[in-house]
């Protein structure tokens, strides 16, 4: 349903734009939910924008890694059964472990790589993945309240009274 003209739009571009838009939102969600993109600025505009730029820029990594994981182990695995919040969580301890450990010149191989090539070392790294440890878990079913009784003569409860009883 839409309020647009048939003349303004066919419905299939309007599907296509909703559903791009709705990949964007989902990207926004990831951001705020496992990278922290939101942060508490203390009225510093300019340390908000760079918090979000930061937050930009680490899920585009998390977007890469992602993409070699589904590359090797399939779309659906990971859409399914990888949770993003464990992987943006082990990404970001790792890498802490890696600057230390690692020495800078290490890492200059990866800059001359081409594409390709930076393609499929991350593939091969993506197929020692352990996806065990990144493992979604699915909220179970919510379980049923049973509502408090009350006298219909003195509908409310007050705490202190229900203290008292006890």
């Amino acid at each position: 349903m839409t309020n647009l003209s048939k003349t303004a739009a066919h419905a299939k571009l309007i599907a296509e734009l909703y559903r791009k838009r709705w990949s964007i939102e989902t990207a926004f969600q990831e951001l705020e939910a496992h990278l922290h993109s939101e942060i508490n600025t203390l009225g510093y505009p300019k340390a908000a924008l760079f918090g979000f730029c930061v937050a930009l820029v680490a899920y585009n990594v998390l977007a890469v890694v992602k993409a070699a994981l589904r590359s090797v182990h399939g779309e659906a695995k990971i859409a399914n059964e990888v949770s993003g919040y464990y992987l943006a969580g082990h990404l970001g301890r790792t890498y802490d472990g890696m600057m230390i450990a690692v020495p800078e010149e290490e890492w200059q191989i990866f800059a001359s790589m081409s594409s390709e090539s930076f393609t499929q070392t991350l593939q091969q790294l993506a197929n020692k993945v352990n996806l065990a440890k990144f493992k979604k878990h699915k909220r179970g079913p919510k379980k049923s309240r049973t509502k408090p009784t009350c006298d219909s003569k003195q509908p409310h409860v007050s705490t202190a009274r229900l203290i008292k009883k006890r």
